[in-house]
C-alpha cells in the first residue's frame, strides 16, 4: 500500500436518533446510551494513521463537512486497478463524495467512473483479488426494504463490463435491519482475504452454502481463519492489509491476533472498539488508492 484515504471523526455531529441510523448494530448502541463519542473515536483513527505513517503510506483525509459522519472512507468510493469508481452510497449520505473531491480531481479524467443511479454499490463490498473482482450483494426481493443492503446485481453486471478481464465472483449476503449479529453490512464483514494466501470468513454471513464453500475451496481449509458469529459482531473479519506481511488490527481481537502472529504476519494493534459500534472497523474506514 502505496497511498490511502483514511476517513475522519472530526465535526462528526451529535449522537444520531434511531430513525438516523444505517445499521442495527448503531441502533444497539444509540439505544443502550453506548454510542461512540466524537474524542474517542479521533484518538482511534489518529492511533491508525500513525501506523500508517510508520510504514510510510501516504494518508489522504477529508475535507471536514460540518456535523457529517465521515468515518468510512471505503463507502463513497474505491479503486480498482488504475480505476476509481464512486460509489452509489445511500441518497442520505451522498455529500460525503465532495469531501475528497480533491483527491478525485487528481486523477485522470479516463480512470474516473460514475456508475448509473441504478447501480447500486459500496466499497466495503468490493475487493479486488489478483485476477479476481470479489464482491458482496443480496439477490432477495425484499432488497429495497434492507436499508443493510448495499449492493445490487446491477452493480455487479456492470463491474464486469468495466473490467473485461476480471472474473467477477459475487456472493450474496446475510442481512437484517434490526439484528447486527445477523447481518453482514458489507462481504467484508464476513470475508477478508490476506496476505500469503490466507483468509478470515464467517460462514453464517453467506446465504449461499456453495458460495462460502467455493471460498474455502479456493483458499485452502488450512489457510483459513473461521470466525463466530461473536467475533463477526465486532468485525473481527475487517482488518486492514498494509503488505503481504503487515496488517493492521483491533488490538481486542486477541484469538485471531495470535493466529496472525503464528503464520508469521506482523500485526499493529490498534485500539478501534468504540468505531466498531457502528458496524465498520479497519477496512471500512479506509480506501486504497495506490497498491504497488
Amino acid at each position: 500500500m502505496r497511498a490511502v484515504v483514511l476517513g475522519t471523526a472530526r465535526d462528526n455531529g451529535p449522537t444520531p436518533k434511531v430513525e438516523e441510523c444505517y445499521d442495527p448494530k448503531s441502533i444497539q448502541h444509540v439505544l443502550a446510551g453506548t454510542y461512540p463519542l466524537e474524542d474517542d473515536m479521533i484518538a482511534e483513527m489518529d492511533a491508525v494513521a500513525k501506523v500508517f505513517n510508520k510504514h510510510k503510506v501516504a494518508v489522504f483525509r477529508p475535507n471536514i463537512l460540518e456535523n457529517i459522519n465521515q468515518i468510512f472512507a471505503r463507502d463513497i468510493a474505491f479503486v480498482v486497478d488504475d480505476k476509481i469508481i464512486k460509489s452509489n452510497i445511500l441518497p442520505n449520505r451522498d455529500m460525503e463524495i465532495e469531501a475528497i473531491r480533491y483527491v478525485w480531481n487528481m486523477i485522470p479524467d479516463e480512470n474516473r467512473i460514475t456508475l448509473p443511479v441504478e447501480c447500486h454499490v459500496e466499497g466495503g463490498d468490493v475487493m479486488p483479488w489478483n485476477e479476481y473482482i470479489f464482491i458482496g450483494t443480496y439477490r432477495g426481493d425484499d432488497y429495497a426494504d434492507l436499508i443493510t443492503a448495499r449492493t445490487n446485481k446491477a452493480a455487479v453486471n456492470i463491474m464486469q463490463d468495466i473490467f473485461p478481464k476480471k472474473k467477477v465472483k459475487s456472493f450474496d449476503l446475510r442481512k437484517s435491519n434490526t439484528d447486527p449479529k445477523e447481518n453482514a453490512l458489507h462481504l467484508d464483514c464476513c470475508f477478508q482475504p490476506l496476505g500469503k494466501g490466507k483468509a478470515i470468513i464467517h460462514k453464517n454471513g453467506f446465504l449461499v452454502e456453495s458460495e462460502y464453500k467455493w471460498l474455502i475451496d479456493f483458499f485452502g481449509r488450512e489457510n483459513i481463519f473461521e470466525i463466530d458469529k461473536e467475533e463477526m459482531y465486532n468485525m473481527c473479519c475487517n482488518v486492514f492489509s498494509i503488505s503481504e506481511e503487515v496488517i493492521i488490527s483491533e488490538r481486542n481481537f486477541t484469538r485471531l491476533n495470535n493466529w496472525l502472529r503464528s503464520n508469521d504476519f506482523i500485526v499493529e494493534e490498534v485500539p478501534y472498539a468504540e468505531i466498531a459500534k457502528q458496524e465498520g472497523l479497519l477496512r471500512c474506514s479506509t480506501m486504497p488508492l495506490i497498491r504497488d
